[in-house]
């Protein structure tokens, strides 16, 4: 059990109850919790229903993704449990926002997800004048960090952004970096936006997160278990990520920019293509859990 609390807050990456109670008796605490329609459509109820051939309607997907959450809730702290709404490249901001208002209504402690993208960022503009809670999902870049401030400036509450480290670590890119640059470039604003490391693969990845401070830090259950089988040792105060891919070679680095956090959020670039992937990795999750409609079928 970790015995004494750290400044980093830590979530579990995950979408299943008794995975997240376990990690609890293994630290003592869980801060809060991240989920996704990739990890939904892992849950062990909903993988054994889809074996037994009883896929699911929307519908019913929506109401297992409540009951899962709101399982959840309870056994996490402050930080949270952030929801994601079911978006496509193609989804209006309108759209994402009817379905954050539903979902920040199913638990006390939500985040309401959205993609880093224009329609992701308008609803998260719209959301936080609602006092809806918002984690910007997705991110891998500092200038879509800086469009996320902006969006989201005045908003009464923390605002989550999610920079996915180990995705740009898989294409030879250093996701650290980015992590790095983006607290580097909050320091000249108000903290109204936390960072929430994500996309974590190792316990360098962890240390690192540590390290440099991030506010939250995500992760899985196993990654979690391995630090706890290292009896929870930290990183040194000197503690330097090792940029090295997979396989063996060094990762690119991701230069800092000097970006004006004034600036309106639709002037930055907010394009980039592991959003986009990732947005299509969700989507083709959660339609794995759906009915064929009759068109399909026919």
């Amino acid at each position: 059990m970790l015995t004494e609390k750290l400044n980093t807050k830590i979530l579990v990456d995950g979408g299943d109850p008794s995975e997240t109670l376990r990690v609890k008796s293994l630290l003592g605490f869980v801060d809060g919790q991240t989920t996704n329609p990739s990890l939904i459509a892992k849950n062990p109820e909903i993988q054994q229903r889809i074996a037994s051939g009883h896929t699911l309607t929307p519908e019913e997907e929506k109401n297992e993704y409540r009951k899962i959450v709101q399982a959840i809730s309870p056994l996490v702290g402050n930080a949270g449990v952030s929801i994601e709404v079911f978006a496509d490249c193609d989804t209006k901001a309108g759209e994402m926002l009817a379905q954050g208002e539903e979902m920040f209504s199913w638990i006390p402690n939500a985040y309401i997800k959205y993609p880093c993208t224009h329609e992701g960022l308008r609803a998260a503009e719209m959301s936080v004048r609602q006092q809806i809670r918002v984690n910007m999902t997705l991110c891998f870049s500092q200038d879509q960090a800086a469009a996320v401030y902006a969006a989201t400036k005045g908003s009464t509450e923390p605002v989550y952004i999610s920079p996915f480290v180990g995705r740009l670590d898989d294409r030879g890119e250093n996701g650290i970096d980015v992590l790095e640059n983006i607290k580097a470039m909050y320091r000249n604003g108000d903290g109204h936006v936390h960072v929430l490391a994500a996309s974590i693969r190792h316990l360098d990845h962890l240390f690192a997160s540590f390290a440099l401070h991030a506010e939250l830090v995500t992760v899985p259950a196993k990654v979690l278990e391995q630090w706890g089988v290292s009896n929870f040792s930290m990183p040194a105060q000197d503690f330097t990520y090792k940029a090295i891919g997979a396989d063996g070679e060094g990762l690119k680095r991701i230069p800092y920019k000097e970006l004006d956090l004034k600036r309106p959020w639709q002037s930055f670039n907010i394009a980039h293509e592991l959003t986009i992937q990732g947005i299509e990795k969700f989507v083709a999750d959660y339609r794995a859990t759906l009915k064929r409609s009759v068109e399909e079928t026919t």
